[in-house]
């Protein structure tokens, strides 16, 4: 077990950023503290060839315009909020406008643009915690939030998210990691023919802005079922409008159960590679890349749309503006704890 610690790069204001690689000796991952991005994790394939199965960038640069947010920590808010706007305690709150008319992950500068303190600790499982304070009114969200979150890479071969959150005021929080994924290589081409099981009956239909418009409705016979694994692939060019609306899956899933749960398992037959995912949040948004601008990326591979999936798990979006949909309201004083790990085996 170790973890490396090297300079990244500096950023147009000359703040230094750095790299961390934590290795438990059978999968590594690479943590920067700008944006909290995980920017390489590798894991071994069914002959012992390590993969690296997320996508990244070539360089801090091109990180600072980091459309898509690959492998970014996701705040205050993950996900849309409609109309930029939300109410707690009879005031509205207007939060950066970044898509449209609306507020998406956190706005115009998120968690994703701001640089983590980071601390180590190789003493049991190697982790990295990241540390942020968020002042009061920083993108229009109330309160003074304190941010910690903790990467680790477990006994059990897992990438080991957990997040907590204090602050001073009622407020809205929606931690989650945007890492895309795929399990024969970042390098490999299209995730068509990966294998996707979600353990969820419900998603919840978007309008032409990819908002919930409230519904939530049954997975069974539409291309958003997945209680039982098939190709990603099978019905991604489905004439289904919510699919020919993103051309691809971009939609939130409500997970099946309470508390710490399978969310979603992912295997490729090519790799031979295997991913669980666990949480106790309440949902998950896959989203198939539909929209990933095609060129050159980090190791000079090249991306594009279908090359990757994302599983973010997440309060759903715009939560605040639907009263039978799980609150992500997070009370003065009160502590925001949840966990996301992703586990990896070979078939």
């Amino acid at each position: 077990m170790s973890i490396t610690k090297t300079e990244y790069g500096k950023m147009p204001s000359g703040e230094t950023v750095f790299s961390y690689l934590l290795d438990n000796g059978n999968i590594s991952a690479e943590i920067l503290t700008y944006g909290g991005i995980v920017r390489r994790l590798c894991v071994p394939d069914a002959d012992g060839k390590k993969r690296d199965v997320v996508l990244g960038r070539a360089s801090l640069e091109d990180y600072l315009h980091n459309d898509g947010y690959l492998g970014a920590l996701i705040g205050r808010h993950a996900n849309r909020i409609a109309g930029s706007q939300f109410e707690i305690n009879g005031t509205t709150y207007h939060v950066g406008v970044n898509e449209g008319s609306n507020s998406l992950h956190g706005g115009i500068i998120g968690f994703d643009k701001k640089i983590w303190t980071a601390k180590e600790d190789d003493s049991d499982e190697p982790s990295l915690t990241l540390s942020l304070v968020s002042p009061d009114g920083d993108e229009g969200f109330p309160g003074e939030l304190n941010v910690n979150v903790i990467y680790s890479l477990t006994r059990e071969n897992a990438l080991k998210i957990d997040y907590a959150a204090v602050c001073d005021k009622d407020t809205v929080v929606n931690l989650t990691n945007h890492s895309y994924f795929n399990l024969s290589g970042h390098d490999s081409g299209t995730i068509d023919n990966q294998i996707l099981s979600i353990n969820s009956m419900f998603y919840t239909p978007n309008n032409a802005e990819c908002m919930p418009t409230g519904e939530v409705l049954s997975v069974k016979d539409t291309p958003f079922d997945f209680t039982e694994p098939k190709k990603i692939g099978r019905d991604i060019d489905s004439d289904h409008a919510q699919i020919m609306m993103f051309g691809g899956y971009d939609h939130n899933f409500a997970i099946e159960g309470r508390g710490y749960r399978l969310a979603a398992s992912a295997v490729s037959e090519e790799s031979g590679v295997c991913m669980e995912v666990y949480t106790d949040k309440p949902a998950l948004q896959l989203y198939t890349s539909n929209g990933l601008k095609e060129g050159e990326y980090k190791d000079g591979a090249r991306y594009g749309k279908h090359c990757a999936f994302c599983l973010e798990t997440q309060y759903f979006p715009n939560a605040m503006a639907h009263s039978h949909y799980p609150s992500p309201i997070l009370k003065k004083g009160e502590e925001y704890r949840f966990t996301t790990e992703y586990r990896f085996s070979v078939k």
